[in-house]
């Protein structure tokens, strides 16, 4: 029998080297990888025209906080940046040019300051205008779904055991398109976004002989960042949209090149 623990013990050892136990490095800044969704947003085809745009607010409108076990928490569950996740969705496509609305007090602060900084009013007047919107888009973050799905499995036998367990959350976004000039909803989407947390842990606890106990425990868990969960929603609704646009007729696609002969 204390043969077979050790064996044991060495063939949970050898199986748990592949997970990974240490902490990583510390890794210096580097820009935000470009999500799966994204190539979608990206393979979109060439607009006629890029449409001016503006966004006063995308924001969580769920009121959830992060679900923490006997723990009050004020930490929120999703991100509250989701408004310049938008903007930013929106300035790497061809299809709209997005305008500054969030910070339009400041745009109008500084603005003023520069025609206080010039002289005479030939400088003055020719500060151009701001540009004006065509469309606005609104929404929001509008349900967040903690433990929508939980699970897992595991087995141990003469204290050395294994197990994985998983927990699968759900946000869902809604974005829609409004015609500054008449108020009209032109189009509307909504798209969901599935959060998943897992969790692998091994261990081994055997008394190998009288008065002498082998112990061994490792594991890891990892979840999905919220923001990356919420910036391919955006992006994916936003794909949908400029799809929905076309489908209606609301814009059009660049036409192909007619071929001479």
């Amino acid at each position: 029998m204390k043969y077979l623990s050790i064996t044991l013990m060495m063939l949970l050892l050898s199986a748990c080297s592949s997970i990974p136990v240490l902490p990583p490095p510390m890794a210096k800044a580097e820009p935000l990888a470009a999500t799966e969704v994204f190539s979608e947003l990206k393979a979109l085809p060439a607009p006629r025209g890029p449409i001016p745009v503006s966004v006063y607010s995308f924001r969580d409108q769920t009121g959830q906080y992060k679900p923490q076990e006997n723990v009050s928490s004020f930490s929120t569950a999703v991100t509250q940046g989701a408004n310049s996740i938008l903007m930013q969705a929106l300035h790497e496509t061809d299809w709209f040019i997005p305008i500054e609305r969030e910070g339009l007090q400041n745009l109008l602060t500084e603005r003023k300051i520069t025609r206080a900084a010039m002289q005479d009013k030939e400088a003055s007047s020719s500060l151009p205008p701001l540009t004006h919107a065509k469309l606005i888009f609104e929404g929001g973050i509008i349900s967040y779904d903690a433990n929508i799905k939980t699970g897992g499995m595991g087995m141990e036998y003469f204290g050395i055991g294994a197990s994985e367990l998983y927990r699968e959350d759900t946000i869902s976004i809604y974005l829609r398109a409004v015609d500054v000039r008449t108020g009209q909803v032109l189009l509307s989407v909504a798209t969901s976004k599935k959060v998943l947390s897992k969790e692998m842990r091994a261990g081994f606890f055997r008394y190998v002989s009288y008065k002498r106990l082998a112990e061994a425990e490792a594991g890891y868990s990892e979840n999905e960042p919220m923001h990356i969960c919420v910036t391919q929603a955006i992006e994916k609704a936003l794909t949908l949209l400029v799809h929905q646009g076309l489908e209606k007729g609301v814009w059009a696609a660049k036409s192909a090149p007619q071929q001479a002969g």
